[in-house]
């Protein structure tokens, strides 16, 4: 059985899932590639307000990286570089630059390769079994820096050391009160809470969802705002969809935003 990266598109919400049965929706080197491309694609979609990941099934989101081919796609420092560099950081970087707002809905394992696709995603909503870690001291092998720092920004140094030293599994529970997750919701709820949570994204306006994502980002950098981003914070005047938001209210009616 072959991976795949599967895409589904309704009601404006993109579902991306993540598959490699029988291995728990291990990431192997063509997911991580088209991972990459599949984002790409929703990106460029008009009709997309939101995109969920998930894994297939519910047993896992996503058990890492996939081990069986790691003697060979990483068998030398050029080719874990490249492996690393050109494959997992671009696809990692796709999700966390995605203008478009992204949940992560999370069932089972989510370990390594799969806990840094969830940490760069802007919401994480995971079920009350889902477990989360990445034992890879027990492999022998180091969690690469330009991946790690995904997490130490999410999370903090003391957690990620905390997981990465002791090799620890923690449970939903620990993870969403160490930072790692949004919220954790029964089992079966998963993925409607998921799909609520992209409804509610979904109805608000598109342009004003990717302002707040890229002001967030900004403002991470230790550095005052410049005039002209002061005034650029305010483009949303001039946007048709600022306007329809204001009659709706006045009229005492539902939005319909357009994206411009």
């Amino acid at each position: 059985m072959s991976s795949h990266i599967l895409t589904d598109i309704a009601e404006q919400i993109a579902t991306l899932t993540l598959s490699n049965p029988g291995k728990l929706n291990a990431i192997d080197a063509a997911m991580w590639r088209a991972l990459r491309a599949a984002l790409g694609r929703l990106v460029a979609d008009p009709e997309v307000r939101c995109i969920v990941l998930r894994g297939e099934g519910d047993k896992a989101f996503a058990a890492g990286g996939d081990l069986e081919e790691f003697l060979t796609v990483r068998a030398t420092v050029d080719d874990a570089l490249h492996y690393h560099e050109e494959l997992v950081a671009r696809a990692l970087e796709a999700i966390r630059a995605c203008p478009k707002p992204t949940i992560a809905a999370i069932q089972g394992a989510c370990i390594g390769g799969g806990l840094e696709i969830a940490g760069c995603c802007d919401i994480r909503i995971a079920g009350e079994s889902a477990k989360f870690g990445a034992p890879i001291n027990k492999l022998g092998f180091s969690m690469y820096p330009g991946e790690m720092a995904g997490l130490v920004a999410l999370a903090g140094p003391a957690v990620v050391l905390e997981i990465l030293l002791e090799g620890r599994i923690l449970d939903a529970r620990e993870a969403c009160a160490r930072g790692l997750l949004s919220r954790v919701v029964p089992d079966g709820a998963v993925f409607d809470e998921a799909k609520a949570s992209a409804r509610r994204i979904a109805a608000g306006a598109p342009l004003v969802a990717s302002w707040h994502k890229q002001w967030i980002a900004r403002l991470m950098h230790d550095r005052p705002l410049s005039e002209e981003e002061k005034r650029g914070a305010f483009a949303f005047l001039e946007t048709e969809d600022y306007r329809e938001g204001m009659a709706a209210f006045f009229e005492k009616r539902k939005p319909r935003f357009k994206g411009r």
